[in-house]
Protein backbone atom coordinates (compact mmCIF):
# COMPACT_ATOMS: atom_id res chain seq x y z
CA UNK A 1 0.00 0.00 0.00
CA UNK A 2 1.42 3.35 -0.09
CA UNK A 3 0.38 5.49 2.34
CA UNK A 4 -3.09 6.52 1.01
CA UNK A 5 -6.42 5.70 3.02
CA UNK A 6 -7.87 2.52 2.24
CA UNK A 7 -11.31 1.93 0.23
CA UNK A 8 -12.91 -1.50 1.14
CA UNK A 9 -14.99 -2.51 -1.91
CA UNK A 10 -17.55 -6.01 -1.64
CA UNK A 11 -18.51 -6.47 -4.93
CA UNK A 12 -18.86 -10.19 -6.50
CA UNK A 13 -19.07 -8.50 -10.30
CA UNK A 14 -15.60 -8.19 -11.64
CA UNK A 15 -16.76 -5.49 -13.72
CA UNK A 16 -18.89 -3.17 -11.58
CA UNK A 17 -15.14 -3.57 -8.91
CA UNK A 18 -13.41 -2.40 -11.79
CA UNK A 19 -15.14 0.61 -11.79
CA UNK A 20 -15.28 0.72 -8.50
CA UNK A 21 -11.76 0.24 -8.12
CA UNK A 22 -10.76 3.02 -10.86
CA UNK A 23 -13.09 5.61 -9.39
CA UNK A 24 -12.12 5.15 -6.21
CA UNK A 25 -8.26 5.36 -7.30
CA UNK A 26 -8.87 8.43 -8.80
CA UNK A 27 -10.21 9.65 -5.33
CA UNK A 28 -6.90 9.25 -3.73
CA UNK A 29 -7.52 5.90 -2.08
CA UNK A 30 -6.01 2.51 -2.22
CA UNK A 31 -8.58 0.21 -2.98
CA UNK A 32 -8.58 -3.77 -1.35
CA UNK A 33 -11.44 -5.21 -3.47
CA UNK A 34 -13.46 -8.49 -1.73
CA UNK A 35 -15.37 -10.83 -4.24
CA UNK A 36 -17.93 -11.59 -1.38
CA UNK A 37 -18.22 -11.07 2.43
CA UNK A 38 -16.25 -13.80 3.37
CA UNK A 39 -13.06 -12.44 1.65
CA UNK A 40 -13.72 -9.27 3.38
CA UNK A 41 -14.19 -10.73 6.37
CA UNK A 42 -10.77 -12.85 6.25
CA UNK A 43 -8.84 -9.91 5.54
CA UNK A 44 -10.08 -7.82 8.46
CA UNK A 45 -7.37 -8.03 10.42
CA UNK A 46 -4.79 -6.92 7.69
CA UNK A 47 -7.04 -3.86 6.88
CA UNK A 48 -8.17 -0.82 7.97
CA UNK A 49 -10.36 0.94 6.01
CA UNK A 50 -12.00 4.48 5.76
CA UNK A 51 -14.88 4.02 3.65
CA UNK A 52 -16.26 0.63 1.96
CA UNK A 53 -18.88 0.24 -0.67
CA UNK A 54 -20.81 -2.42 -0.57
CA UNK A 55 -23.09 -4.56 -2.71
CA UNK A 56 -26.10 -6.34 -1.40
CA UNK A 57 -26.27 -9.29 -3.66
CA UNK A 58 -23.46 -10.99 -2.95
CA UNK A 59 -22.88 -15.26 -2.68
CA UNK A 60 -22.75 -16.64 0.56
CA UNK A 61 -23.40 -14.25 3.48
CA UNK A 62 -25.66 -11.41 2.59
CA UNK A 63 -24.89 -7.63 1.73
CA UNK A 64 -26.42 -6.60 4.56
CA UNK A 65 -24.72 -9.51 6.83
CA UNK A 66 -21.81 -7.75 5.49
CA UNK A 67 -22.49 -4.58 6.39
CA UNK A 68 -23.45 -4.66 9.89
CA UNK A 69 -19.95 -6.99 10.30
CA UNK A 70 -18.08 -3.67 8.43
CA UNK A 71 -19.78 -1.30 10.89
CA UNK A 72 -18.69 -3.17 14.33
CA UNK A 73 -15.57 -3.99 13.17
CA UNK A 74 -14.55 -0.52 11.83
CA UNK A 75 -17.45 2.05 13.64
CA UNK A 76 -15.43 4.83 12.01
CA UNK A 77 -15.63 3.43 8.56
CA UNK A 78 -17.71 5.43 5.79
CA UNK A 79 -20.74 3.14 4.76
CA UNK A 80 -21.86 3.38 1.27
CA UNK A 81 -24.31 0.65 0.20
CA UNK A 82 -24.53 0.23 -3.60
CA UNK A 83 -27.06 -2.09 -5.09
CA UNK A 84 -29.89 -2.16 -8.18
CA UNK A 85 -32.54 -2.64 -5.09
CA UNK A 86 -34.38 0.57 -4.31
CA UNK A 87 -32.45 3.04 -1.79
CA UNK A 88 -35.39 2.85 0.31
CA UNK A 89 -34.38 -0.89 1.07
CA UNK A 90 -31.03 -0.81 2.23
CA UNK A 91 -29.74 -1.04 5.14
CA UNK A 92 -28.63 1.44 7.22
CA UNK A 93 -25.36 3.48 5.97
CA UNK A 94 -23.34 7.27 5.61
CA UNK A 95 -24.34 7.19 1.87
CA UNK A 96 -26.72 5.40 -1.07
CA UNK A 97 -24.58 4.51 -4.17
CA UNK A 98 -27.62 3.21 -6.32
CA UNK A 99 -26.29 0.98 -9.35
CA UNK A 100 -25.87 1.75 -12.13
CA UNK A 101 -22.62 3.29 -11.01
CA UNK A 102 -22.30 7.10 -12.06
CA UNK A 103 -18.66 8.38 -11.23
CA UNK A 104 -19.72 11.79 -10.51
CA UNK A 105 -22.59 10.46 -7.81
CA UNK A 106 -19.65 8.16 -6.42
CA UNK A 107 -17.24 11.65 -6.41
CA UNK A 108 -20.02 13.96 -4.21
CA UNK A 109 -20.21 11.33 -1.87
CA UNK A 110 -16.50 10.43 -1.33
CA UNK A 111 -15.96 14.53 -1.21
CA UNK A 112 -17.62 14.00 2.27
CA UNK A 113 -15.72 11.25 4.03
CA UNK A 114 -13.35 12.28 6.15
CA UNK A 115 -10.03 11.13 5.27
Amino acid sequence: MTGRPLALVVEDAADQAALLRRYLEREGFDVFVAVDAESAIAAFPEIDPVVAVLDLLLPGISGQECARLVQKRFPGCFLIISSVFDAADYPPADAALPKPIIGAHLHAIIAGVPR
